[in-house]
Formats: C-alpha cells, sequence, structure tokens
C-alpha cells in the first residue's frame, strides 16, 4: 500500500473515532467510505466488521443500565442481526462498482434527509411498531455496505432519545449486526486473515479517535458538527460515485 492510501485510511479510521466518541455513533459514515476509496466496498465492510464488535461490545456493557425499553431494543437489535446476514449475501453477489454507487447513494440519501427535516420527531408509540422492520433495513443496509446510519441513527434521533439512552440502544443494535456479520463474512470468503489482521490494527486509530471526539464535543455546537460531517460525507460520496464509474458501472 503506498504511504498516501495508508494515510488516508489512518484518518479516515480516526475521524471515525472521532465521530462515535462525540456522538455514540457514525464511525462506518466516515471509516467505510473512506476504506471503500482505498481499498473496495468489501473489504472496507470486512475490517469495519470487526471495528464495529470490538466498539459497541464495550459501549453496550457501559451504558448498558441507560435502557428503559429493552423489549423495543432487542427487537429492533435482532431484527438487525437478521439483515445483516442478508445483506452480507448480497455483498458476496453484486458487483462492485454497483455496491461503491449504491453507497454513495445511501450517504446522499442521508444528508438529503438530514437537510430536509432537520427537526423532524417519531412519537415512541409509532417508534415501537417500526422498530423490527427499521432494524431489518438497517441490517441489511450494514451487512451490504456497511453503512446503516441513514435508518438506524435517523431513526433512534427522530424518537428524540436522551444521549445515553441513544447510546445504549445504538450500540446493542450494532453489536447485535456484528455478532452475525462477522462469521457470515468470515463463511462467504469476504473477511480473510488478511483483512482481520488489518481490522486489529485499525483498531489503533479508532481507539485514539474516540476519546478526541469525547472530549471536542464539549466545545463543538452540534449544528457545526452535522455541517461539518455533512460537507465530508458529500465529497466522499462524489468520489465513490467517480470510482464506479471509473471501474465501468
Amino acid at each position: 500500500m503506498e504511504p498516501s492510501s495508508l494515510a488516508l485510511a489512518f484518518v479516515g479510521i480516526l475521524l471515525g473515532g472521532f465521530l462515535k466518541g462525540a456522538t455514540g455513533a457514525g464511525a462506518p459514515v466516515i471509516g467505510v467510505p473512506v476504506l471503500a476509496i482505498v481499498f473496495d466496498v468489501p473489504k472496507a465492510v470486512a475490517i469495519f466488521s470487526v471495528l464495529n464488535l470490538c466498539t459497541n461490545i464495550w459501549q453496550s456493557w457501559a451504558f448498558r443500565a441507560e435502557i428503559t425499553e429493552h423489549r423495543f431494543v432487542w427487537t429492533f437489535a435482532l431484527m438487525g442481526a437478521v439483515g445483516a446476514v442478508l445483506g452480507s449475501i448480497l455483498l458476496a453477489t453484486l458487483p462492485v462498482p454497483l455496491l461503491m454507487a449504491s453507497l454513495a447513494g445511501v450517504v446522499f440519501a442521508y444528508i438529503g434527509l438530514r437537510l430536509a427535516r432537520p427537526h423532524w420527531q417519531l412519537a415512541r408509540e409509532r417508534g415501537r411498531q417500526m422498530g423490527p422492520y427499521v432494524g431489518l433495513v438497517g441490517g441489511v443496509m450494514q451487512g451490504a455496505g456497511g453503512l446503516s446510519a441513514p435508518v438506524s441513527i435517523t431513526f433512534l434521533n427522530a424518537l428524540n432519545l436522551p444521549r445515553k439512552e441513544f447510546i445504549a440502544t445504538i450500540a446493542i443494535f450494532f453489536l447485535a449486526m456484528s455478532a452475525t456479520q462477522v462469521p457470515a463474512l468470515a463463511a462467504l470468503g469476504i473477511l480473510t486473515w488478511d483483512r482481520l489482521l488489518l481490522a486489529f490494527l485499525a483498531l489503533i486509530p479508532m481507539f485514539v479517535g474516540i476519546p478526541i471526539g469525547s472530549w471536542a464535543a464539549q466545545f463543538l455546537s452540534k449544528q457545526a458538527f452535522d455541517r461539518l460531517i455533512l460537507s465530508l460525507l458529500a465529497v466522499i460520496a462524489v468520489k465513490l460515485i467517480w470510482d464506479a464509474t471509473q471501474a465501468g458501472l
């Protein structure tokens, strides 16, 4: 790997850790598209499946006391796990250029929703009804493209959960998906031993970024932070579309 590519991968994972430390979620929103640029979508998803497993084991345990509705949380998470397996199968069968373009489309959809309805809120009772279905769709997106944030994070934000309850819920959701996604990717030949080694090395910038994000969140307004992340995502999505076009989509 060229030094510039290695540096880009390091920065992408570091920023992903920063985002997770600042908001409690969202590391793949930045990390997977950046790694997809450096490597390809399957390798990026494989690496982040391991990162997600490790980081969300810790957050699930650390915030376990913040859960107020266990049935909602576990149904949401278990359906996400089922969806992750289905998405992993799609990842193994769909053409890589199509995956890259689809991932870019998901990122643009996320940006559009955030800009169009920044203050939209979903009633808790309606959220309970939608939880299993949203979890399944988020799991499929996570398995196929390594990015469930446009569904899962937006859904939980719309419920207006308190920060600690949000972190506990999304961590269990991500953990459930990772618990099925990691062995599924291994069985499908996507998570290989060399990619597992890369994932363990990637834990270094990830765990450097998390405490930095936690510290920075004390001084950066949510509006300013959101604008920064959305701008970065737009640039990454454009690059993914360009790469998909060059690869012959």
